[in-house]
């Protein structure tokens, strides 16, 4: 009797416990202390940057993603669709494949500079982060390292593309196109291209990152982060 008593009284108990857990607005943001919403940020942070860098400092980090892959910039897009009609392609295939491995090579770079942002981050700086959108903590990454990370990346880069035959001849090239406005005056330098093509993959993969964070927090198998981001739901 007290054995089916006591088994009786455990599964409603458990029912109740998971039913608790599935109540989200009974634990809000403003319940969290500053070192719980602080830790729980930095934590979704770094594993979202690491991740990213991972992902994209691997071969075919860049070249085999659709969402991040370095194409030619604006006219000498449309050119390289011209060049592989009159029997180019190849050159022009070995210069994108050079462009995106020269980023390959640089996103792995990242990862410090990452963390260290991620470390001196305030908790006024956390909390307005969690308060803002899917991707506030990725926009708070680009506003205080893509200038750093630029000056970074770009010697990397331009010794990676000092190896493609092409580079000269796309700056020759470049540089016209950027005198009749065809493209835009940062990208006639294929070194500076491809640093901001770069960056630009580096933060839209964290930005992704995030969202799976914010979207799912108990999957990241954190129990911090689960309390953290489920107070937002």
């Amino acid at each position: 009797m007290n054995r089916r008593h006591f088994t009786h009284t455990s599964a409603i108990s458990l029912i109740t416990l998971a039913a608790w857990l599935r109540t989200s607005h009974a634990f809000s943001l403003g319940d969290l202390s500053n070192a719980d919403a602080s830790s729980g940020l930095k934590e979704a942070l770094e594993k979202g940057a690491l991740s990213a860098v991972g992902l994209l400092g691997a071969n075919n980090g860049f070249m085999g993603n659709d969402k991040v892959r370095i194409g030619l910039p604006g006219y000498l897009d449309d050119a390289a669709k011209w060049m592989k009609k009159l029997g180019q392609g190849k050159k022009v295939d070995e210069l994108v494949l050079g462009m995106n491995r020269a980023a390959e090579s640089a996103a792995p770079l990242a990862k410090d500079m990452l963390v260290d942002a991620v470390k001196t981050m305030s908790v006024n700086d956390a909390k307005t982060i969690l308060k803002g959108g899917n991707t506030s903590a990725t926009d708070y990454f680009n506003s205080k390292t893509r200038e750093p990370l630029s000056q970074k990346f770009l010697p990397v880069i331009s010794q990676a593309t000092a190896n493609v035959g092409l580079a000269d001849k796309y700056k020759a090239v470049a540089s016209k196109a950027t005198s009749f406005g065809l493209i835009k005056p940062q990208d006639a330098s294929l070194e500076s291209y491809v640093t901001g093509k770069a960056l630009d993959g580096l933060y839209l993969m964290i930005g992704e990152e995030e969202k799976k964070i914010r979207k799912d927090p108990l999957g990241t198998g954190s129990a911090l982060l689960g309390k953290v981001f489920g107070a937002l739901k």
